[in-house]
């Protein structure tokens, strides 16, 4: 495998090693980053979708922040 060396400041340095995974390295970090799509890719994936469909999606939503909710109240009593 060929390597390369690159100079990045001293904030870049440190940013990239909190968000490095545990056990990751630097090459596999810049990697995954770098990987990520941009959110304009996603527009109109949706576009199909039945109004029933994103009915349901959004009665999920609500049950999940409902029950997260819950959860979240009832560790403060413990």
């Amino acid at each position: 495998m060929v390597s390369k060396t690159i100079s990045v400041t001293e904030e870049v340095f440190k940013l990239l090693a909190r968000m490095k995974l545990p056990g990751e390295s630097f090459s596999q970090a810049i990697k995954r980053l770098v990987r990520r799509g941009r959110i304009s890719e996603c527009a109109g994936l949706w576009s199909d979708m039945s109004e029933d469909e994103l009915e349901e999606i959004r009665r999920n939503i609500g049950l999940m922040r409902n029950q997260a909710a819950e959860e979240f109240s009832g560790s403060e009593e413990e």
